[in-house]
């Protein structure tokens, strides 16, 4: 009997690089950790930073990660065969840095999918023949920030349902089975959107028999679908970024080759290391995840989960749009003052409901985000900031 082990954010960070280079994989995974892994089929995890000694980060919106190729060391070392590049972060420095990361694995034999020089070369699916002569698919893609591929330039493989679907539909028909590696969904929150349910069900119904979402640094929830299993959040493997609770677990999801049955391996972040869960905390992590899945089955419980989430993240959007710096002093004071109150009474005189109105057409109608992304694009290309 063999088994794919899927791990995912697995990035190697300012607090623990040295320990990459090193190759000290006892202090970064333990015993537990390490037996798991290297005693699997195959090993695959999301490398979302480029590996590049030569930085040079790109303008974009969030961090731009970089780690010292050096720090291949410990993927090598651990029995990583493939790593996924389908992410917002495998641009962050740059076509050198990308161009960087692949020599990197090559020269190592660490074998990559969801990036390419272009976006043909990033839509190409990686195939594993297991032991029992099974062949499986793996897909991945990503969701559009500032990383994606284009027709003559390098980046990640965008999630586009005019083209990612038929794509899965045709890997299945030359596979046992398909797992699709998707990275996207809303970062810290442990649900479906009600959009990222629909995208994922009908990628299994496309012929998918695994999805795993891979963005949200936090453990979410599971869903039985049709045939297949879609996983709403893995949370990371190892990636000492944020001592938020969110951070703190994750799972390892571990594939039977011969029944392609899934097994939940939590793992608990340990400052700058991670280390398998002990008994009693894995029971915590799986009676979790199992409560969060089972209230998915309500598409109403979906609806009004999202629309939680949805309501404070309007008021940060909608300041970045109305120019109002919600992050000085002076806002934040005001804000606590009266208890949120000052931002929304500002928004409120800038939007009525006839602009709402007007900026949700120009936002959900396809001829009109077009439009507006482009002239975004050419807008920031051509002036001087």
């Amino acid at each position: 009997m063999g088994c794919i082990i899927i791990g995912a954010d697995f990035v190697p960070t300012q607090s623990n690089e040295k320990l990459f280079e090193q190759k000290e994989l006892e202090t970064l995974f333990g015993s537990d950790i390490l037996s798991t892994v290297r005693n699997a089929e195959y090993r695959v995890f999301n490398l979302e930073t480029p590996l590049t000694d030569r930085p040079a980060p790109i303008q974009k919106s969030g961090p731009a990660l970089c780690a010292a190729t050096q720090t291949i060391n410990t993927y090598q070392a651990l029995g990583v065969d493939l790593v996924t590049l389908a992410n917002n972060h495998c641009m962050d420095q740059g076509a050198s840095g990308l161009s960087d990361t692949i020599k990197t694995l090559n020269d190592n034999h660490i074998h990559y999918v969801g990036a390419g020089d272009n976006i043909g070369d990033a839509q190409k699916p990686f195939y594993i023949t297991c032991h029992n002569n099974k062949r499986i698919g793996i897909y991945a893609c990503a969701e559009h920030e500032f990383s994606i591929a284009g027709i003559e330039t390098p980046g990640a493989n965008p999630f586009d349902p005019l083209e990612t679907l038929d794509q899965i539909n045709q890997l299945s028909k030359e596979t046992d089975y398909v797992i699709v590696l998707f990275h996207g969904g809303k970062e810290l929150y442990r649900y479906p959107s009600p959009l990222l349910q629909k995208t994922c069900r009908k990628i299994i119904e496309k012929g998918a028999h695994l999805v795993i979402t891979q963005h949200s640094h936090c453990i979410g929830c599971q869903e039985k679908y049709l045939h297949g299993t879609i996983v709403y959040g893995q949370g990371n493997f190892l990636f000492d970024l944020s001592d938020s609770v969110f951070w703190k677990t994750g799972l390892l999801i571990s594939v039977d080759t011969d029944s392609f049955q899934l097994e939940y391996i939590p793992i608990i972040k340990e400052k700058n290391t991670v280390r398998l869960a002990d008994a009693e905390a894995k029971k915590e992590i799986l009676e979790a995840f199992q409560k969060r899945s089972n209230e998915i089955k309500d598409y109403d419980f979906v609806v009004k989960e999202y629309n939680k989430l949805a309501e404070p993240y309007f008021y940060n959007y909608a300041c970045l749009l109305s120019g109002i710096n919600d992050s000085s002093l002076l806002y934040r004071a005001l804000n606590k003052i009266t208890s949120y109150q000052y931002g929304k009474y500002l928004l409120k005189k800038k939007y009525n409901k006839s602009k709402c109105i007007r900026i949700m057409n120009i936002i959900r109608c396809e001829a009109h985000n077009e439009c507006l992304l482009q002239g975004l694009k050419l807008f920031s290309d051509k002036e001087k900031f």
